[in-house]
């Protein structure tokens, strides 16, 4: 275990392999060693001190995956403030609620994202900015918000910029800073972050600097990570995936991060060509979108090793085109969630394929793990169902200013309960059935959709699928099936009946099916079901809640 600070491990990583490549942006032809990002840091973090951040102060950051989110996130690591991070395709009611829930006082923000202007959308909750002096915000509806930092130049009424900030630093003594660095505990809370919203009301994740650090750590191990390895990081940074399964890990291990400001298939496939990635991390639907790019067939990816596909279920036939085809054949699958740090078990590079498409593999190092009876919650005997438990360092601090939804969370023995449905093996290998909330009864009959959908993704024309449960006067609910085909391909809703047709049992069969170009999803790639029954019930004109 590792008792050391976000600022502290930078330190002895910039001490172990300062004069290797530590941050590569190919969009942005920026090259920089680990002691070139650890200066840049240092500069930024010398910046926030100077405008009068303080050790536990909330900044939050509204951007997509630039240069600056990664200063941003190492710099908060050395003088302690909590980095808050937001949802890239947050509109402004739920910015407004972030930034007033999370008491942010500090927002970093770049001007606008996949054509969306955030600034615009800061104006509309914040008219105040156009007629105050930067720094001095007062905002009637976020009172505890005063400084606004843009990524850009260009002056706006009421904001600093990125130079600014940089320029403020240059008045705070090294010494100062390491004043700061060393006031901070590793049991600080360090980085927040809110429930990705796939259900529920979203939470403020408390996490830190030993959560974080140490999953990180036990994740690049799983990886096989060390200083010769390059990371294609696609997935956003305001996520766990990015900025702890991405960043964090790479820092622990000395290995060079290529990060992607957004995701795009083609310049994945380009930047791990050209930059000879040994890892890529991903959900399920960026690799499927790689792997089925008109122009794949034209990209050498020898290098290409390890990494992670994480956020949902990952089909056997893509695990295989993966492996086999673009060559990762020691990927990795991950489970957890933000409350965990996020990262609770997973399967180690060289694990057959079923156990990484079947399980979620084992858990971390220093992690405890329990499969509950619903009822009683005594544990299970290993093979049989229920409630997956765990307990451990990276289990989260709580949520922020809810304590009855923390208690809810974590119990008086301190055990996280996930909400999610699992089994374990006789050899530790976890098997996730489904989500408590996702389970659908048919009529007496409990039918989790994970087996319906690995069901349907063995047809050679389906490029995806996603069975949610809809009410029926009869039954009590019914499957319907919300189907992506191959591109090319045809398929229409009898050919996927007749396909299930004596393959399954007939209750999990899907009443209803519905062939789509794309589903609802959140920024960090999660396939938002809650929205997609929300759909189905209008599509199929009802208004009952199922039971």
């Amino acid at each position: 275990m590792l008792h050391v600070t976000v600022g502290g491990l930078l330190d002895k990583t910039v001490n172990r392999f300062g004069d290797r490549e530590g941050v590569v942006y190919p969009e942005r032809n920026l090259r920089w060693t680990y002691r070139r990002f650890w200066e840049e840091c240092n500069r930024v973090a010398k910046g926030l001190m100077k405008l009068g951040v303080k050790k536990g102060d909330h900044l939050a950051i509204w951007a997509a995956n630039h240069p600056e989110w990664l200063v941003t996130q190492f710099a908060t690591g050395k003088m302690g403030a909590v980095m808050i991070t937001v949802n890239t395709n947050y509109r402004a009611r739920e910015l407004e609620y972030l930034l007033r829930q999370s008491d942010a006082e500090t927002l970093i923000l770049t001007e606008s994202f996949k054509g969306t202007r955030y600034v615009d959308m800061l104006r509309e909750i914040c008219p105040e900015l156009d007629r105050c002096q930067p720094g001095m915000l007062i905002a009637e509806r976020l009172p505890r918000l005063k400084n606004i930092i843009l990524l850009d130049d260009e002056r706006r009424p009421g904001m600093f910029t990125w130079s600014d900030l940089i320029t403020m630093g240059e008045e705070i003594s090294d010494s100062e800073l390491q004043e700061r660095q060393d006031s901070l505990s590793p049991d600080d809370v360090i980085n927040m972050q809110y429930t990705s919203g796939t259900t529920g009301f979203p939470k403020g994740v408390m996490l830190t600097h030993k959560n974080i650090i140490n999953n990180a750590k036990s994740i690049a191990d799983c990886m096989k990570l060390t200083e010769k390895d390059k990371m294609c990081i696609p997935v956003p940074f305001f996520h766990c995936f990015g900025c702890v399964l991405g960043t964090l890990a790479c820092v622990t291990a000395g290995t060079t991060m290529v990060p992607l400001i957004q995701f795009d298939p083609l310049a994945v496939l380009e930047t791990v060509e050209k930059e000879e990635c040994t890892a890529l991390h991903g959900v399920p639907t960026m690799f499927i979108a790689e792997l089925n790019h008109p122009e794949f067939s034209r990209f050498a990816l020898p290098c290409l090793r390890t990494g992670i596909m994480a956020g949902s279920n990952c089909p056997m036939e893509v695990m295989k085109k993966v492996m086999d085809v673009m060559g990762a054949s020691e990927i990795t699958i991950a489970y957890g969630q933000t409350e965990s740090s996020p990262v609770i078990s997973q399967t180690r590079t060289d694990d057959p394929i079923e156990r990484r498409v079947a399980t979620v593999g084992k858990k971390l190092p220093h992690v405890e793990v329990k499969v509950v009876d619903l009822e009683t919650g005594d544990e299970v005997a290993r093979g049989v169902q229920g409630e997956l438990c765990t307990r451990g360092y990276h289990v989260m601090k709580g949520y922020y200013k809810m304590p009855e939804a923390t208690e809810q969370a974590i119990d008086a023995q301190g055990w996280l309960h996930t909400g999610d449905l699992a089994t374990m093996d006789t050899e530790g290998y976890i098997r996730i059935t489904g989500r408590l909330k996702d389970m659908i009864i048919r009529g007496g009959e409990n039918i989790y959709p994970r087996e319906v959908e690995e069901f349907l993704y063995t047809h050679p024309d389906i490029l995806d699928v996603q069975i949610v449960g809809v009410p029926d006067e009869k039954y009590g609910e019914e499957l319907m099936a919300w189907v992506r085909v191959r591109e090319g391909k045809k398929m229409t809703v009898e050919d996927i009946r007749a396909f299930c047709d004596g393959r399954i049992a007939r209750y999990k069969i899907p009443r209803y099916v519905k062939i789509v170009s794309s589903y609802p999803m959140t920024a960090s790639g999660k396939i938002q079901k809650y929205k997609l029954r929300e759909m189905a019930l209008k599509e199929l004109n009802l208004d009952v809640p199922a039971g």
